[in-house]
């Protein structure tokens, strides 16, 4: 069966079926990983240089690519068995791994979620405080504080008030003005390439670029999402998927090519001592303010569409907990909104750059376990541990390859926690 259910809405004394829009799905994914990661790419490939980064990056693409399918075969695997068509992250931990696997999956999916909020708050509080600079009577200090407010409460109140197909519809507007903005920047940045300056490369620091790559190419908290509108259907998740990540890397590769090709090469040295930001030394850049603009633009859309993808995956994961809906608009549901957007809020009020170096971390060490060793640890005890025999219910597989699959997948992210590990305390 290639559809396993169908959303109905109730309208009056009859039932519409609305199934899942493909093209929202992509823009979903895709507009998730847009987001602060393209922002900061750049500064954190600067040391490494555009060859090492760029298969850095495509590696990168094809592990996330795989662990994503590994959670989608592992929901719709838990849907057959379970018969429930909306699982989140914790369900299907607690379903595969036990209640002790569920636990550590949720904090470090709380963890991740919660960091990556508070960075998109206060960036994109940051841009419309900048925008605000010109209107008479606010006062200057305020202006951080008001812009980080009106972030939260403006994305959050769409999504909150508006409907899912509407907000649907809006971020698939809000992907394409940021991948317009993206293609008129790119074209503008390229134009200062230096082609010498494509060959600099240091291999000793790619490792180090890994935990911002994968901030940049996350999208699998939305995947119990895009399962459900998409209704089960394994052929339409796995191409959501592949496309919905595929437009993202294929910006990555140009901006990070042409990001590290424009900039001087005394900033390479600068960049190996220092933390240096080319973006934003784009956006305040006081000869081109049309550049400016543009990068502003860019950014604010960017990081919309990610803060749209990530409250959505937040909200679910909550409500699967709590058993509240997010879709359900009793009075229940305005707790969930509260315990997703007020956290992130007031810690980018209280310190806007407090996660920054968590967010090192969320990369380095949240995204490798939570979704790179925990959906090979689902995919394993579904497969192998609770097979088609005693369940009664095949399984289906999303991608090949067996126990060595799964065991690639999971020895690669635990390389990668242990580098990290020996990089944070200095060992190598």
């Amino acid at each position: 069966m290639e559809q396993l259910f169908s959303n109905l809405e109730a309208q009056g004394n009859v039932f519409r079926h609305h199934p899942g829009s493909m093209v929202q799905s992509i823009s979903l994914i895709a507009g998730t990983t847009v987001g602060a990661g393209i922002l900061a790419l750049p500064a954190a490939t600067l040391p490494t240089g555009v060859v090492p980064s760029t298969l850095v990056l495509v590696g990168a693409w094809v592990y996330m690519v795989a662990s994503g399918l590994l959670i989608a075969e592992v929901n719709l695997n838990a849907i057959r068995r379970l018969g429930r068509p909306s699982l989140g992250l914790l369900s299907l931990a607690e379903h595969t791994l036990g209640t002790a696997g569920a636990r550590v999956a949720g904090l470090l999916y709380v963890f991740l979620h919660y960091a990556l909020l508070v960075a998109y708050i206060a960036r994109g509080g940051e841009i419309l405080a900048s925008a605000l600079e010109n209107f008479p009577g606010l006062p200057v200090d305020w202006l951080l504080s008001l812009g980080a407010v009106l972030f939260a409460t403006l994305f959050g109140g769409l999504i909150y008030f508006g409907s899912e197909r509407f907000v649907g519809q809006l971020n698939s507007i809000f992907v394409a003005i940021a991948i317009a903005a993206f293609g008129g920047l790119l074209a503008v940045v390229a134009l200062e390439v230096e082609p010498s300056q494509l060959w600099f490369h240091d291999w000793r620091t790619a490792s180090a670029a890994i935990p911002a790559i994968f901030v940049a190419l996350v999208y699998h908290n939305v995947i119990p999402v895009i399962t459900q509108r998409l209704e089960g259907n394994a052929r339409k998740v796995r191409q959501a998927i592949t496309l919905g990540s595929a437009i993202p890397l294929v910006m990555f590769l140009a901006w990070n090519a042409a990001i590290l090709g424009s900039t001087a090469p005394e900033v390479w040295q600068q960049a190996s001592a220092m933390t240096f930001d080319p973006l934003e030394q784009l956006r305040h850049s006081h000869t081109n303010q049309w550049l400016g603009a543009a990068v502003s633009l860019f950014s604010e859309f960017a990081i919309a569409t990610s803060f749209v993808g990530f409250t959505y995956g937040l909200l679910n994961f909550f409500g699967d907990a709590l058993r509240i809906s997010y879709r359900d608009r009793s009075h229940q549901r305005w707790w969930l909104f509260l315990l997703v957007l007020v956290p992130p809020a007031c810690f980018s009020l209280l310190n806007p750059g407090i996660f920054l170096k968590a967010i090192d971390y969320a990369g380095a060490f949240g995204i490798s376990l939570l979704f790179g060793i925990i959906p090979a640890m689902m995919a394993w005890k579904q497969r192998y541990h609770h097979p088609p025999r005693l369940s009664g219910i095949p399984n289906q597989q999303l991608i090949p390859g067996g126990k060595a699959t799964l065991v690639a997948v999971m020895g690669i992210a635990a390389a990668i926690v242990s580098g990290q590990v020996l990089l944070k305390v200095g060992l190598s």
